[in-house]
């Protein structure tokens, strides 16, 4: 269960991380109140209108005629965060120092000996003399 929850924890920061790290726009394409199209990181579909500027006809020689665009277009830019913290070269030489030191210190704990060595192994156990439960009458019960 402690496992469990780790690895999804480790995978929420994981995602929030990048999630927030990530520019994107978001582009609306209007033809008059109408929402024609919504799309992310690329332009959206139009409706067939030139959208902007009005278009001018000429009508004979004189006269000329401005026809408005009913489309518009709206554009959102979500900036993300560009400013992450990069880790200095004395906290890199730190979490070195610290890696070598756990890597060392947990291979040794797996370090056998090559026999099994007895420590009394040279020396003979003393003599009994006498029993000394019997002599005294103390025995465990």
């Amino acid at each position: 269960m402690k496992k469990a929850f780790f690895k999804i924890a480790s995978f929420l920061l994981a995602f929030l991380v990048l999630f927030s790290t990530v520019s994107f726009t978001v582009e609306k394409h209007f033809c008059g109140d109408f929402l024609v199209d919504t799309a992310l990181f690329s332009g959206a579909d139009s409706c067939g209108m030139v959208a902007g500027y009005g278009q001018s006809m000429k009508i004979q020689d004189t006269c000329t005629v401005t026809k408005t665009s009913c489309c518009s277009d709206e554009i959102a830019l979500i900036q993300g965060q560009d400013t992450l913290q990069k880790a200095t070269s004395m906290e890199l030489q730190h979490q070195f120092v610290f890696v070598q030191a756990f890597v060392y210190t947990y291979l040794d704990l797996f370090e056998g000996l090559e026999e099994n060595v007895i420590p009394f192994g040279d020396y003979a156990p003393p003599l009994v003399v006498r029993d000394i439960q019997v002599l005294h009458d103390t025995f465990l019960i």
